[in-house]
Protein backbone atom coordinates (compact mmCIF):
# COMPACT_ATOMS: atom_id res chain seq x y z
CA UNK A 1 0.00 0.00 0.00
CA UNK A 2 1.43 3.43 -0.95
CA UNK A 3 2.56 5.59 1.98
CA UNK A 4 -0.01 8.25 1.09
CA UNK A 5 -2.82 5.69 1.36
CA UNK A 6 -1.46 4.41 4.68
CA UNK A 7 -1.46 7.91 6.13
CA UNK A 8 -5.00 8.51 4.92
CA UNK A 9 -6.17 5.23 6.46
CA UNK A 10 -4.51 6.05 9.79
CA UNK A 11 -6.07 9.51 9.70
CA UNK A 12 -9.53 8.06 9.10
CA UNK A 13 -9.05 5.53 11.89
CA UNK A 14 -8.06 8.29 14.29
CA UNK A 15 -11.04 10.39 13.27
CA UNK A 16 -13.33 7.40 13.76
CA UNK A 17 -11.98 6.78 17.27
CA UNK A 18 -12.51 10.41 18.20
CA UNK A 19 -16.09 10.41 16.92
CA UNK A 20 -16.89 7.15 18.68
CA UNK A 21 -15.55 8.46 21.99
CA UNK A 22 -17.28 11.82 21.48
CA UNK A 23 -20.62 10.21 20.75
CA UNK A 24 -20.44 8.24 23.99
CA UNK A 25 -19.37 11.27 26.05
CA UNK A 26 -21.98 13.62 24.57
CA UNK A 27 -24.78 11.07 24.90
CA UNK A 28 -23.96 10.54 28.58
CA UNK A 29 -23.20 14.12 29.64
CA UNK A 30 -24.72 16.39 27.00
CA UNK A 31 -22.94 19.14 25.11
CA UNK A 32 -22.44 21.35 28.16
CA UNK A 33 -21.22 18.60 30.49
CA UNK A 34 -19.01 16.68 28.06
CA UNK A 35 -15.27 16.93 28.68
CA UNK A 36 -12.86 17.23 25.78
CA UNK A 37 -10.13 15.68 27.92
CA UNK A 38 -12.21 12.59 28.56
CA UNK A 39 -12.91 12.24 24.84
CA UNK A 40 -9.19 12.48 24.09
CA UNK A 41 -8.34 9.82 26.66
CA UNK A 42 -11.02 7.45 25.35
CA UNK A 43 -9.87 8.02 21.75
CA UNK A 44 -6.18 7.71 22.69
CA UNK A 45 -5.26 11.12 21.28
CA UNK A 46 -3.99 14.32 22.87
CA UNK A 47 -5.97 17.57 22.81
CA UNK A 48 -3.80 19.11 20.13
CA UNK A 49 -4.54 16.25 17.71
CA UNK A 50 -8.22 16.30 18.61
CA UNK A 51 -8.43 20.01 17.81
CA UNK A 52 -6.56 19.34 14.56
CA UNK A 53 -9.54 17.27 13.38
CA UNK A 54 -12.29 19.36 15.03
CA UNK A 55 -11.52 22.99 15.80
CA UNK A 56 -13.80 23.27 18.85
CA UNK A 57 -16.24 21.37 21.04
CA UNK A 58 -19.30 22.44 19.04
CA UNK A 59 -17.75 21.26 15.78
CA UNK A 60 -16.95 17.90 17.35
CA UNK A 61 -20.50 17.61 18.66
CA UNK A 62 -21.98 18.38 15.24
CA UNK A 63 -19.69 15.83 13.58
CA UNK A 64 -20.60 13.16 16.14
CA UNK A 65 -24.30 13.88 15.60
CA UNK A 66 -23.85 13.64 11.83
CA UNK A 67 -22.02 10.34 12.19
CA UNK A 68 -24.59 8.61 14.38
CA UNK A 69 -27.55 10.05 12.45
CA UNK A 70 -26.06 8.85 9.18
CA UNK A 71 -25.80 5.30 10.51
CA UNK A 72 -29.41 5.36 11.68
CA UNK A 73 -30.57 6.54 8.24
CA UNK A 74 -28.43 3.94 6.47
CA UNK A 75 -29.90 1.09 8.52
CA UNK A 76 -33.46 2.35 8.09
CA UNK A 77 -33.13 2.82 4.34
CA UNK A 78 -31.71 -0.69 3.97
CA UNK A 79 -34.98 -2.04 5.43
CA UNK A 80 -37.10 0.21 3.23
CA UNK A 81 -35.29 -0.94 0.08
CA UNK A 82 -35.84 -4.64 0.74
CA UNK A 83 -37.30 -6.63 -2.17
CA UNK A 84 -40.80 -7.30 -0.86
CA UNK A 85 -44.27 -5.75 -0.91
CA UNK A 86 -44.88 -2.24 0.36
CA UNK A 87 -46.86 -3.55 3.33
CA UNK A 88 -44.12 -5.91 4.38
CA UNK A 89 -41.57 -3.09 4.18
CA UNK A 90 -43.74 -0.97 6.49
CA UNK A 91 -43.86 -3.83 9.00
CA UNK A 92 -40.13 -4.39 8.76
CA UNK A 93 -39.51 -0.69 9.26
CA UNK A 94 -41.69 -0.71 12.39
CA UNK A 95 -39.70 -3.65 13.79
CA UNK A 96 -36.39 -1.97 12.96
CA UNK A 97 -37.58 1.23 14.65
CA UNK A 98 -38.59 -0.66 17.81
CA UNK A 99 -35.18 -2.34 17.91
CA UNK A 100 -33.44 1.00 17.37
CA UNK A 101 -35.15 2.49 20.40
CA UNK A 102 -33.92 -0.31 22.66
CA UNK A 103 -30.56 -0.86 20.98
CA UNK A 104 -29.14 2.51 19.92
CA UNK A 105 -29.10 4.29 23.24
CA UNK A 106 -26.53 6.88 22.23
CA UNK A 107 -28.63 8.10 19.33
CA UNK A 108 -31.78 8.14 21.47
CA UNK A 109 -30.02 10.15 24.17
CA UNK A 110 -28.64 12.69 21.71
CA UNK A 111 -32.01 13.08 20.02
CA UNK A 112 -33.80 13.64 23.33
CA UNK A 113 -31.22 16.23 24.36
CA UNK A 114 -31.69 18.08 21.08
CA UNK A 115 -35.48 18.00 21.42
CA UNK A 116 -35.18 19.59 24.87
CA UNK A 117 -32.79 22.27 23.59
CA UNK A 118 -35.14 23.02 20.71
CA UNK A 119 -38.25 23.36 22.91
CA UNK A 120 -36.34 25.57 25.35
CA UNK A 121 -35.39 27.89 22.50
CA UNK A 122 -31.66 27.26 22.92
CA UNK A 123 -31.01 26.58 19.26
CA UNK A 124 -29.13 23.34 18.97
CA UNK A 125 -28.45 20.91 16.19
CA UNK A 126 -31.86 19.33 15.66
CA UNK A 127 -31.61 20.33 12.01
CA UNK A 128 -28.76 17.85 11.62
CA UNK A 129 -30.97 14.99 12.74
CA UNK A 130 -33.79 16.18 10.48
CA UNK A 131 -31.53 16.40 7.45
CA UNK A 132 -29.30 13.41 8.04
CA UNK A 133 -31.51 10.83 9.76
CA UNK A 134 -35.22 11.51 9.45
CA UNK A 135 -35.62 13.38 6.17
CA UNK A 136 -34.29 10.60 3.91
CA UNK A 137 -36.16 7.76 5.59
CA UNK A 138 -39.49 9.57 5.91
CA UNK A 139 -39.43 10.62 2.28
CA UNK A 140 -38.91 7.00 1.26
CA UNK A 141 -41.49 5.76 3.77
CA UNK A 142 -44.14 8.10 2.35
CA UNK A 143 -43.53 6.74 -1.16
CA UNK A 144 -43.79 3.14 0.08
CA UNK A 145 -47.04 3.71 2.00
CA UNK A 146 -48.57 5.46 -1.00
CA UNK A 147 -47.40 2.60 -3.21
CA UNK A 148 -49.14 0.13 -0.89
CA UNK A 149 -52.35 2.18 -0.96
CA UNK A 150 -52.35 2.37 -4.76
CA UNK A 151 -51.82 -1.38 -5.07
CA UNK A 152 -54.73 -2.08 -2.73
CA UNK A 153 -52.54 -3.80 -0.13
CA UNK A 154 -52.75 -1.05 2.48
CA UNK A 155 -55.83 0.79 3.70
CA UNK A 156 -56.59 4.04 1.89
CA UNK A 157 -55.93 6.47 4.75
CA UNK A 158 -53.67 9.45 5.36
CA UNK A 159 -50.12 8.14 4.94
CA UNK A 160 -48.73 10.11 7.87
CA UNK A 161 -51.37 8.73 10.21
CA UNK A 162 -50.24 5.25 9.24
CA UNK A 163 -46.67 6.22 10.08
CA UNK A 164 -47.77 7.58 13.45
CA UNK A 165 -49.56 4.30 14.12
CA UNK A 166 -46.50 2.27 13.11
CA UNK A 167 -43.88 4.27 15.02
CA UNK A 168 -45.71 6.35 17.62
CA UNK A 169 -46.72 3.33 19.66
CA UNK A 170 -43.07 2.29 19.94
CA UNK A 171 -42.03 5.70 21.25
CA UNK A 172 -44.94 5.96 23.68
CA UNK A 173 -44.24 2.52 25.12
CA UNK A 174 -40.73 3.44 26.22
CA UNK A 175 -41.57 7.01 27.27
CA UNK A 176 -44.43 5.82 29.45
CA UNK A 177 -42.52 2.90 31.01
CA UNK A 178 -41.69 4.66 34.33
CA UNK A 179 -45.32 5.67 34.90
CA UNK A 180 -46.61 2.25 33.86
CA UNK A 181 -44.26 0.63 36.34
CA UNK A 182 -45.57 2.83 39.17
CA UNK A 183 -49.25 2.06 38.78
CA UNK A 184 -49.17 -1.43 37.23
CA UNK A 185 -46.65 -3.05 39.56
CA UNK A 186 -44.76 -4.61 36.66
CA UNK A 187 -41.66 -3.46 34.80
CA UNK A 188 -42.30 -2.72 31.09
CA UNK A 189 -38.54 -2.73 30.51
CA UNK A 190 -37.99 -6.31 31.58
CA UNK A 191 -36.76 -8.35 28.58
CA UNK A 192 -39.88 -10.52 28.56
CA UNK A 193 -42.16 -7.45 28.64
CA UNK A 194 -40.26 -5.78 25.81
CA UNK A 195 -40.44 -8.95 23.71
CA UNK A 196 -44.18 -9.25 24.32
CA UNK A 197 -44.83 -5.62 23.38
CA UNK A 198 -42.66 -5.90 20.25
CA UNK A 199 -44.69 -8.85 19.02
CA UNK A 200 -48.01 -7.23 19.94
CA UNK A 201 -47.12 -4.00 18.12
CA UNK A 202 -46.38 -5.76 14.83
CA UNK A 203 -49.34 -8.13 15.09
CA UNK A 204 -51.59 -5.10 15.65
CA UNK A 205 -50.26 -3.42 12.51
CA UNK A 206 -50.78 -6.60 10.54
CA UNK A 207 -54.46 -6.46 11.48
CA UNK A 208 -54.88 -2.68 11.29
CA UNK A 209 -53.26 -1.27 8.16
CA UNK A 210 -53.91 -4.00 5.59
CA UNK A 211 -57.00 -4.24 3.41
CA UNK A 212 -56.81 -8.02 3.70
CA UNK A 213 -56.39 -8.51 7.44
CA UNK A 214 -55.63 -12.22 7.13
CA UNK A 215 -52.84 -11.49 4.69
CA UNK A 216 -51.54 -8.73 7.00
CA UNK A 217 -51.56 -11.08 9.98
CA UNK A 218 -49.57 -13.66 8.01
CA UNK A 219 -47.07 -11.01 6.96
CA UNK A 220 -46.66 -9.86 10.57
CA UNK A 221 -45.78 -13.40 11.67
CA UNK A 222 -43.38 -13.74 8.74
CA UNK A 223 -41.60 -10.48 9.57
CA UNK A 224 -41.31 -11.31 13.27
CA UNK A 225 -39.82 -14.71 12.43
CA UNK A 226 -37.36 -13.16 9.99
CA UNK A 227 -36.28 -10.38 12.39
CA UNK A 228 -35.53 -11.85 15.83
CA UNK A 229 -35.09 -9.31 18.60
CA UNK A 230 -31.43 -8.42 19.10
CA UNK A 231 -29.79 -8.37 22.51
CA UNK A 232 -29.31 -4.71 23.43
CA UNK A 233 -27.46 -2.91 26.25
CA UNK A 234 -30.87 -2.14 27.78
CA UNK A 235 -31.74 -5.86 27.76
CA UNK A 236 -28.33 -6.91 29.08
CA UNK A 237 -28.63 -4.56 32.07
CA UNK A 238 -32.03 -6.02 32.93
CA UNK A 239 -30.83 -9.62 32.78
CA UNK A 240 -27.49 -9.07 34.55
Amino acid sequence: MPEKNKKYRRSEQTRHRILKAATREFSERGLAGARIGAIGVAARVNKALLYYYFHDKEALYAAALEEVAGKVAENALAVLEKDCSAGERVLRFAVQHFDRVIGQQEFQSLMQQEMVRFHEGRGGALHILARKAFGPQFGRLQAIVEEGIRSGELCNVDWMQMVYAALGANVFYFLSAPMMRLFSGSDPLQPSSIATRRTAAIEFLGNAIFVDRKSGARLAKKVLAAMPMPVSPRMEKKTA
